[in-house]
């Protein structure tokens, strides 16, 4: 497992409605970075973050004192969330989870926040993005293992391509070397995971993959 020096939490925005997800991602083993409103997220949960970034547009208090805070301008070409992923690339982090960074009112932002996690990718890093139910990856030519989740949804898109070629072990639904196209009628939406260990592999192109634990 890396270490907290090599790992880096993201705490977003949006709404976080149980400690369920800082009780499988431990804060404690992460540098925590907040963007915006996310400091009140960590605060809510005795979380005291390592950096907060932000325009402070969505926040309604003033950032924690004692916290180094870097302001940003309103007007920009990047979110605070990708803003904050940028710092951690920067800081040398190449393991990431994003907490509060999906659901609320802007489905915008929910989808911007997949740019984070390509961003984070293409910069030679790992990120999952998380909430108390849901976890999302990309994958480009490679795969995830799946240990222990069995009955979970697992649902697999192409992403940022046309298509991509994939293989499912130990869903209910099993593929091999098998395409999946946007707008194509081979769609892998609402598979389940039917054994202890199930993989999803991406052999060509990048794949948006959603897990669902209700």
């Amino acid at each position: 497992m890396a270490s907290k020096e090599q790992k880096c939490m993201i705490i977003g925005a949006a709404p976080i409605e149980s400690s369920a997800v800082f009780e499988e991602y431990d804060p404690a083993d992460f540098f925590v970075i907040c963007a915006d409103a996310g400091y009140q997220t960590a605060a809510r949960f005795g979380i005291t973050p390592d950096l907060i970034v932000g325009d402070f547009d969505s926040a309604g208090d003033p950032p924690l004192e004692g916290v180094r805070c870097v302001s940003l301008p309103v007007e920009k070409d990047v979110t605070d969330t990708m803003y904050a992923a940028m710092r951690g690339i920067a800081r040398g982090f190449r393991v990431f989870v994003l907490v509060g960074c999906l659901g609320g009112k802007r489905l915008d932002h929910s989808f911007a926040n997949l740019e984070v996690l390509q961003y984070i990718r293409l910069h030679g890093g790992s990120a999952v993005l998380a909430d108390e139910h849901t976890k999302l990856f990309l994958l480009h030519d490679g795969r995830l293992r799946m240990n222990g989740v069995r009955g979970a949804t697992v649902s697999v898109f192409p992403y940022g391509v046309p298509m991509c070629n994939v293989s499912y072990v130990g869903l209910k639904y099993p593929l091999t070397r098998q395409n999946l196209s946007t707008g194509g009628l081979l769609m892998g939406v609402s598979n389940s995971v039917v054994a202890e260990e199930a993989q999803v592999r991406v052999h060509e192109g990048t794949a948006l993959v959603v897990v669902y634990q209700p």
